[in-house]
């Protein structure tokens, strides 16, 4: 279990970046959710020991990684919003260096883990790629291989599948739920789908702050019966209606399929153009980034 305990963290330039930050993770795939700028990177960062923590404690199984740094990045794997690879050097030539790094000296077992480690990411036919030529989906594969090295018991994912073209995404997906078994999977994106089809626990984080925090489907089921839908066929008319709709408690107003379509939080019908409609992760997303004012983060 990896459990965080009042983590704040302040950079000089007086961004205060996350503020009392609690979780307790259970092993499988955790979702951390949040608009960009939200301090999820800084979150990844602290927990992968690359930046100091102003105050608070982060444990893995009892260790704790804060004042173990040496010791924690023997039990993580971090993947980097913005992994870099050597362009002129091939798959297999750049796992194996990263793996000596990792410890692995002997150079037979070695060679098994990275052919184990190539082959579970469906890289092995490519392993004598230049890794300038791999596609964006297949960095973020190769980039998984690496940071599975030493078999960790904490795997830190940030922003992986942004930039995925669909049928890679689904790929990455398959493949962060098969690594999750035994281990903690911690995701970090912006992209409510990734969370929704994944991650049986999730966080809402927004200014540094943990907003919302529960499983997903009780956090949308919490909203059953509040979330009202009005579409309008005339764009002009759903603008005028916006200032109207605030007061019912906006959730989005978006097009689709070239209508205006508002979502609103209600207790009851705001009016007789809205019907009552399924809740989904979106509405839960963006109504607890509007009620971010309340003195306590939503728990359920």
């Amino acid at each position: 279990m990896l459990i965080i305990r009042g983590l704040s963290k302040t950079y000089n330039n007086g961004i205060q970046a996350l503020q009392n930050v609690s979780l307790e993770i259970e092993p499988g795939i955790f979702g951390l959710l949040g608009p960009n700028g939200a301090g999820k990177s800084s979150l990844m960062r602290t927990l992968a020991t690359l930046q100091d923590a102003d105050s608070g404690s982060v444990q893995l199984d009892g260790v704790d990684l804060l004042s173990s740094p040496q010791v924690a990045r023997q039990l993580l794997g971090y993947l980097p919003q913005d992994f870099g690879v050597y362009p002129h050097v091939s798959a297999e030539e750049l796992l194996n260096q990263l793996a000596v790094f990792k410890g692995f000296v002997n150079p037979k077992e070695r060679k098994e883990i990275v052919s184990q480690q190539l082959q579970l990411v469906n890289l092995y036919s490519q392993r004598q790629q230049k890794l300038g030529t791999f596609s964006g989906g297949m960095r973020q594969r190769f980039g998984i291989a690496q940071a599975l090295l030493g078999s960790p018991k904490l795997i830190i994912v940030d922003e992986p599948t942004a930039g995925l073209d669909p049928t890679e995404r689904i790929r990455f997906q398959n493949l962060l739920a098969e690594i999750s078994q035994n281990r903690v999977l911690l995701l970090s994106t912006h992209i409510v789908e990734d969370v929704a089809e994944l991650c049986p626990q999730m966080a809402i984080l927004n200014q540094g702050k943990i907003v919302c925090s529960g499983s997903p489907k009780l956090l949308t089921n919490a909203l059953q019966g509040k979330v009202w839908k009005k579409v309008f066929d005339d764009f002009k008319v759903s603008n005028s209606s916006d200032n109207q709709s605030n007061n019912w408690g906006l959730i989005t107003s978006r097009m689709s399929r070239g209508a205006r379509c508002i979502r609103v939080l209600s207790d009851s019908q705001p009016d007789a153009g809205f019907q009552m409609t399924e809740p989904d992760l979106n509405d839960v997303y963006f109504t607890a980034l509007l009620d971010q004012s309340q003195a306590e983060p939503v728990t359920v």
